[in-house]
């Protein structure tokens, strides 16, 4: 894998244990949009191993990222998706509460799939000197998958845990993983299964 070239400054509190970052796409919302009815159950029942899997990894000094929409609200930011998130209630707001992020956690707005796109997260891993991701959240077949392909096209390792991505039916979610593995060679190893670094 080439070399990342090295960060002139620190934009990064410290360095990603093991070379690893935990990235988490599109949990926290209000669940306004076309098919959110469709897409929040299966979003609420992989909330709890994201969970799991995001206490592992900061206890392995693995950093945590959040990507998430906007949706064209570009005078809002990551508080403001929280505390919408919040405010609506119901299964949406639980799965913000299970998925709370931490004061030392980092994020990302995306105007569109991929969280590459238009946002600075190649920078970002790039002072965290990351180059592995663990990439989890909704929709497997869309946001996730696009963020995952974007990943090796910037020469990133890429593992996308089976128990933590989901879609709009399990039919979509299992065709996305055969994808992961057969067309893109993307490792789908379950989440509890994951070895992270050791923590110092």
């Amino acid at each position: 894998m080439p070399s990342r070239p090295k960060p002139r400054n620190a934009l990064a509190g410290r360095d990603a244990a093991g070379g690893c970052a935990l990235l988490i796409v599109d949990m926290i919302s209000d669940w306004r949009f076309a098919d959110a009815d469709k897409l929040l159950p299966p979003a609420a029942a992989i909330a709890p191993p994201i969970a799991a899997f995001k206490r592992r990894c900061r206890r392995a000094g693995v950093p945590v990222i959040y990507a998430n929409d906007n949706r064209g609200q570009w005078r809002s930011d990551f508080r403001d998706v929280v505390a919408g998130s919040l405010a609506v209630g119901g299964d949406g707001a639980g799965i913000t509460q299970l998925l709370l992020p931490h004061e030392d956690d980092y994020f990302v707005l995306k105007p569109k799939h991929s969280a590459f796109f238009g946002t600075p997260l190649d920078l970002l891993l790039q002072h965290l000197k990351a180059v592995k991701l663990f990439v989890t959240g909704a929709a497997s077949d869309q946001c996730v998958v696009t963020t995952a392909v974007a990943a090796r096209m910037h020469d990133y390792e890429v593992l996308v845990p089976r128990d933590c991505v989901a879609s709009q039916s399990d039919e979509r979610n299992r065709r996305a993983i055969e994808h992961f593995e057969q067309a893109l060679d993307i490792r789908t190893t379950p989440s509890r299964r994951i070895r992270l670094p050791r923590s110092s």
